[in-house]
């Protein structure tokens, strides 16, 4: 890896290719840059704004420098948002998850501790008793008789630690902030993601049709990473681009403070078991249907109305299958 021709290329304000950032990363994990270099090189992509090719580069050097996953499905999706809305909402994207699994779809969900809020999806499940594992054989066993399988990211991404220091010494998040979404070690040809905001949302838009993946991005006008029912929401897909209303797929309009995880992790570990046992709040129920439907939508490759998805994650609920998902999950992890 040739340091300085990196760093010549960013100060003549040249873009990287796919190839150089994944060199760039696995250079990274060599040792083959110091601390300062890490720092500036970080700095020097977050003022200039990371490309699609860059961004996909690095996206390949973490998974091949990490643990792989390769699942025995042909088709499962991933649901999770980018974080960083600064919302603290409760756990809306795994709820989904066992929504959509307890609707008969395979789902191999990937997250990761809080960051930015007070319960993550690994906060959440870990809470209930789960272990994390990163034995493929036990995952696979897990999605065939489960139906959902947690990868648990730090057991995955190992070269995350090598820039964690410098991340944490900046005074600004990074485009490493933007990898989480998609390093799910088991490559998911499916995925439904939130997005904070629309700048992102056109980014992984082009992310995406690089990767050939069917997929949904979403986007609440207000600020969220999720659909979260409280204002006009925008979705792009392999199919279509479109702006929805919550009253659009008869949902009322949902207030901030109906989303909110709760100011300790028990509080939003009891909000996501009250939404599986249907016992929720009708607003934070629906905006776990909501985001279930849509990647639901994607699994189906578009063929059903949203109307149709809304329904069949509705049953999921209803019938008692997500939290029997559920609960079937915690026993096999525990």
């Amino acid at each position: 890896m040739n340091v300085n021709e990196v760093f010549n290329s960013l100060l003549n304000h040249e873009e990287l290719t796919r190839e150089q950032t994944k060199q760039v990363l696995l250079g990274i994990t060599k040792g083959e840059f110091n601390d300062a270099e890490i720092s500036a090189l970080l700095t020097a992509i977050q003022m200039r704004g990371i490309t699609v090719d860059e961004l996909l580069g690095f996206r390949d050097g973490v998974l091949e420098t990490g643990v792989s996953v390769p699942l025995e499905a042909d088709r499962y999706i991933d649901v999770v948002g980018t974080g960083g809305d600064r919302k603290n909402t409760f756990n809306i994207s795994t709820t989904s998850c066992f929504v959509i699994a307890g609707a008969g779809y395979k789902v191999a969900k990937h997250g990761n501790y809080a960051a930015t809020s007070v319960s993550g999806a690994s906060n959440v499940i870990k809470n209930h008793g789960v272990t994390f594992t990163d034995d493929v054989d036990k995952l696979n066993k897990c999605l065939n008789e489960v139906g959902i399988v947690y990868l648990h990211a730090q057991l995955f991404a190992k070269s995350f630690k090598f820039v964690g220091p410098t991340r944490k010494a900046l005074p600004f998040p990074t485009f490493f902030n933007l990898l989480g979404p998609i390093i799910n070690p088991s490559k998911p040809r499916c995925q439904l993601l939130g997005t904070a905001n629309l700048d992102q949302m056109r980014l992984y838009n082009q992310v995406f049709q690089k990767l050939g993946i069917d997929y949904g991005i979403v986007n609440s006008i207000d600020g969220y990473d999720e659909i979260s029912l409280t204002s006009d929401f925008k979705v792009t897909t392999n199919n279509y681009e479109k702006v929805f209303r919550p009253q659009d797929l008869g949902f009322e309009i949902a207030k901030p403070e109906e989303l909110v995880g709760g100011a300790t992790e028990e509080e939003a570990a009891a909000i996501f078991d009250n939404v599986l046992a249907n016992k929720a709040m009708p607003a934070q129920k629906n905006i776990v249907l909501a985001n279930a439907a849509f990647a639901i939508q994607v699994l189906e490759r578009g063929q059903k109305t949203i109307e149709e998805c809304i329904e069949i994650a509705r049953e999921s609920i209803d019938s008692g299958r997500a939290l029997q998902v559920f609960k079937k999950f915690v026993e096999f992890n525990s």
